[in-house]
């Protein structure tokens, strides 16, 4: 089984993420050593430790899906100009793009929500468990397990990546990392669809964009 206090010394011996550790061990049946290669093979581990140097060079990159009913901007920064003109970081840059598109998420990472909207997602969870009849002593690790759900549909970082299920966006970006050698950032990024907050005929513009990948 594997404990928090074992994704924890894992963290502090990679500096790779808390998500990442997790898998890791899971894969490893909780083995502290194989967990580390685990996550050097992947380049996670090494992609951690860039993570805290200055990424301030970038693109800005643009992706419009169904002749324009959905728009999307994002800034992808990296550390130097020699990356940002390199065409893989500029096709991860238009991946980050489309999958916003098609997955809506609100925020980059989790650190960005606002502390009075998850405390309003709490309460909000915290009644429909109990309109489920849940008993009291269940409910509170049923909302942290649901707000962690929350995190993984709502914080881009934390979404499976649409074109590969099997990885989160955050994974997808340290693979780049550890490929270029640089800090590679998801700076910001804004969505825009047409006639969004206008009241009309709900279509799945985003069911669309999934289609336009795997067709």
């Amino acid at each position: 089984m594997v404990t928090a206090e074992m994704v924890k010394e894992l963290r502090d011996r990679t500096g790779a993420g808390m998500m990442d550790c997790k898998k890791a061990l899971v894969a490893c049946d909780g083995d502290i050593e194989k967990s580390i290669d685990e996550l050097r093979a992947k380049g996670l581990a090494k992609a951690a430790k860039k993570a805290g140097r200055v990424a301030s060079e970038g693109v800005v990159t643009s992706y419009i899906h169904g002749g324009g009913r959905i728009g999307v901007l994002l800034e992808l920064n990296c550390e130097t100009d020699f990356v940002a003109k390199n065409e893989e970081f500029k096709q991860l840059a238009h991946d980050l793009a489309m999958q916003i598109a098609a997955a809506n998420p609100e925020f980059v990472r989790r650190e960005e929500i606002p502390a009075d909207t998850l405390d309003r997602e709490r309460e909000v969870l915290k009644a429909q468990a109990l309109e489920e009849g849940k008993p009291e002593k269940v409910i509170e690790k049923m909302v942290e397990g649901r707000i962690e759900k929350y995190y993984k549909e709502r914080c881009l970082l934390e979404q499976s990546f649409i074109k590969d299920p099997d990885k989160t966006v955050q994974e997808l970006v340290h693979g780049y990392v550890a490929k270029m050698g640089e800090n590679i950032s998801v700076r910001r990024f804004a969505r825009f669809e047409v006639g969004e907050g206008i009241e009309k005929e709900e279509t799945d513009f985003a069911a669309e964009v999934m289609a336009q990948i795997k067709g």
